[in-house]
């Protein structure tokens, strides 16, 4: 399963974030650096509106959500890539990770120490990437000396990473990224095989107090801190931010239903940011939804973007793939608006699909298969 790290400086509210997006409070949240040592991994439900909407009108027993597994890793300090504080261990952690939630500070509070003494969003991602490119550059400069004397003898497979080396270092010693860089599909896809920190996809959690959530989630532009995320993000990443509060989702934790709704309104909002970190990061991934539904139970069941139905059909079983005939298809817009199955093949939105089908976000299909 596809992971995403949550990463920061210490006391910029990870591992407080890491609980609200677990309900639970398995991660230790104090104030002080390094209270998170060993990572804290946690699978989470995926919210999607659309599973409720189904379930009512199939009459379903169960309702089940798909998941994305997020892990809370120790909090990153200046020289990281040297061996400072957790670095080794934090760095090895995110290398295991398939997506990276930095974590940014953009609150004030003279009771939460910030390691550097001061909040300063820009600084802050500045010294994460930073730690990240270095690392990446220490291991590109070992990867190519042992590589060299290969490419030399006319081995094709390490002169192409050579070649590919010698392209990424210089974009890096600029302080850019490696998901940056300008690269073809097929040094991308070699690339991968590198496992550089820096090309990773990156999502911007813009960690605010409770009394500025509804303000800077209706306007980023007009928060100072999250406005200064929005543009660095932007222009070193190319990367999407998401406003949130992670102190405000903690607190809905002992909180249900009608409660919690009424706490987030008392607040000025509708949803502490989280719902929508949850299915950015879903989303960032590459991840996509199709959905069955039924009187036992409407689900959804996660694909790859790009999927083609006989994968889409292995997810639920392998013998659905081996056995693939066809795939019954109506999407979620057309079923809502006819009403019913009968509905959607009477106005022709019921399709029969077959194996080069790239199934979409939001399709729901049964299957037919023999095995």
């Amino acid at each position: 399963m596809l992971k995403a790290g949550i990463v920061g400086m210490p006391n910029v509210g990870k591992s407080t974030l890491f609980n609200a997006l677990t309900r639970t409070r398995n991660a230790e949240a104090a104030n002080y650096p390094f209270c998170t040592i060993d990572p804290n991994i946690g699978m989470v439900s995926v919210p999607d509106e659309r599973l409720d909407v189904l379930s009512k009108m199939s009459n379903s027993t169960k309702c089940i959500p798909t998941a994305i597994e997020f892990v809370d890793i120790a909090g990153l300090v200046e020289g990281a890539s040297k061996g400072e504080g957790l670095g080794n261990k934090f760095l090895a952690n995110i290398r295991e990770t398939d997506a990276i939630v930095q974590v940014i500070r953009c609150f004030e509070n003279d009771d939460i120490i910030h390691e550097l003494g001061s909040v300063d969003p820009t600084r802050d991602i500045e010294i994460i990437n930073s730690e990240l490119i270095l690392a990446d550059i220490a291991a590109l400069d070992k990867r190519k000396t042992s590589r060299v004397k290969k490419a030399k003898s006319g081995d094709k497979e390490s002169k192409a990473e050579v070649e590919l080396i010698d392209k990424l270092l210089p974009h890096l010693d600029q302080g850019k990224p490696a998901l940056t860089a300008d690269l073809n599909d097929d040094e991308r896809k070699l690339m991968r095989d590198f496992f550089l920190l820096s090309s990773k996809k990156t999502l911007f959690a813009c960690n605010v107090s409770e009394d500025e959530l509804a303000a800077a989630v209706e306007n980023p532009d007009a928060h100072p801190l999250v406005s200064q995320v929005k543009t660095y993000a932007a222009e070193s990443h190319g990367a999407e931010i998401v406003v949130i509060s992670a102190r405000i989702e903690e607190e809905l934790i002992e909180l249900d239903g009608d409660d919690a709704q009424e706490f987030l309104a008392d607040m000025g909002v509708t949803d502490s940011g989280v719902s929508e970190l949850i299915k950015s990061v879903y989303h960032l991934l590459g991840l996509r939804t199709y959905i069955t539904t039924g009187e036992m139970e409407t689900r959804a069941w996660t694909i790859t973007a790009g999927d083609k139905a006989p994968a889409a059909a292995g997810v639920i079983h392998g013998d659905f793939e081996r056995g693939f005939i066809a795939a019954e298809v109506m999407h979620y817009d057309d079923f809502t608006e006819l009403g019913s199955k009968s509905a959607c093949r009477d106005a022709g939105k019921l399709r029969i699909e077959g194996k080069d089908y790239t199934v979409e976000d939001g399709d729901i299909i049964e299957f037919r298969f023999n095995v």
